[in-house]
């Protein structure tokens, strides 16, 4: 793959919608794994169609954690105090956090006449829940947040990190982000070959183990500022997902537990990451050189901007309609059902979006004290030139 160097005085844009509209697709892939389940009697409704495809979705996590990297560094300000930082994204999770938190309650706890582990539903509370072994259940409150359980980690390092990374050359950069990812796999493979498989699991959600993802979103905006650019049309690594997820679900159905299989589940992540840099890379390339296509269109944009908000209430959602109304016959109308619930939670997470998330957010970034505020006019000390200003970036999803 060729790899040039850009002019690196070209202004980059100050937007990256197309980025935005991607969390919405990503979001929706997550949904459609909790709709249609692990098989079995699991998830609201199964379509021969898109399973055992749709599991990939659970998958969904690992896009949102590089394109959580990636915007971080984007909109990095050298100047900015960390507390200021950490102030502001408080004020991006939490507020909807909370407030969709008692829908999961009744959910998984109430309708579902499940005992309360308290300790254990507060560390979802406080978004710790994935830093200890021993929670109960293993995804405890809402369970999707475990992902923000690893997106805290981030957040509390990033400020004292970027400084630091912006200064690395991406050649080093890119071979550490590789060998983290390497780590990903060996600590797998070592995981489940000796802890039992809770404890295994655990260790894989573990926040510390996703940082190489972070790293690798990071480095690849860096590389991008930088002026690396590589030729690189968006159908290829879609294309290439598509294939990977149509390859590892037939040699799931077809070859015996073995060498082959377990090796295929312990790159699981790191695939996926590679993955997903190499989407997001296509499709920014397209968007600094003023290429605009489908993903550009508003409504895809307010999708995106509504999909954390979606992947909050989305899994409550489908879980209180299997108690219900039961799950649907696993034929492939239940397509249609698919397509209809997730309308509908559209719908609420634009009333979410634009009378919680983002009312919640303008309250909290005004009632910053004063003294973590950065001047306007600070001066800052960065490798690279000023960035462009961006749209906070989101929460990662799953």
């Amino acid at each position: 793959m060729l790899i040039r160097q850009a002019d690196t005085t070209a202004v980059l844009p100050k937007r990256l919608d197309a980025l935005t509209s991607l969390r919405f697709f990503a979001a929706l892939a997550v949904f459609a794994h909790h709709f249609t389940g692990l098989g079995g009697k699991t998830g609201f409704g199964r379509s021969p169609w898109i399973f055992p495809y749709s599991q990939m979705g659970a998958h969904g996590v690992t896009f949102f954690f590089v394109l959580s990297g990636f915007l971080m560094i984007w909109v990095f300000k050298p100047q900015e105090k960390a507390v200021s930082f950490w102030w502001r994204r408080v004020g991006r999770i939490f507020p909807v956090h909370l407030v969709t938190l008692p829908l999961a309650i009744y959910a998984f706890y109430i309708a579902a006449h499940a005992d309360i582990h308290w300790g254990s539903l507060l560390s979802a509370v406080f978004l710790v829940q994935g830093w200890f072994p021993g929670i109960t259940p293993t995804l405890p409150g809402n369970p999707v947040t475990w992902t923000l359980s690893v997106e805290l980690l981030f957040y509390a390092l990033f400020p004292l990190i970027a400084p630091i990374v912006v200064r690395i050359r991406t050649r080093w950069l890119a071979c550490a982000s590789l060998a983290g990812l390497a780590a990903m796999w060996a600590i797998n493979w070592y995981s489940v070959e000796n802890f039992t498989p809770a404890t295994a699991s655990w260790v894989m959600r573990h926040p510390v183990l996703y940082l190489p993802v972070f790293l690798l979103g990071m480095t690849l905006a860096l590389a991008i500022q930088r002026g690396r650019r590589v030729p690189l049309h968006p159908i290829v690594p879609i294309g290439a997902l598509a294939l990977y997820t149509y390859g590892y679900y037939q040699v799931t159905l077809r070859v015996p537990k073995g060498v082959l299989r377990e090796q295929l589940d312990y790159t699981l992540r790191p695939t996926i990451a590679l993955l997903a840099a190499l989407i997001i890379l296509s499709f920014v390339q397209r968007e600094i050189v003023g290429r605009r296509g489908i993903l550009n269109k508003t409504l895809l944009i307010n999708l995106g901007l509504w999909s954390y908000s979606f992947y909050l209430i989305h899994h409550a959602v489908s879980r209180l309609s299997t108690y219900e109304w039961g799950r649907m016959p696993d034929n492939n109308a239940v397509l249609f059902t698919l397509l209809g619930m997730a309308l509908v939670i559209n719908i609420l997470s634009w009333a979410l979006f634009t009378y919680v998330e983002e009312p919640a957010e303008r309250w909290w970034r005004t009632h910053m004290p004063k003294s973590w505020r950065t001047p306007r006019d600070a001066a800052g000390d960065s490798a690279l030139p000023p960035r462009p200003r961006e749209r906070e970036a989101e929460p990662a999803q799953v």
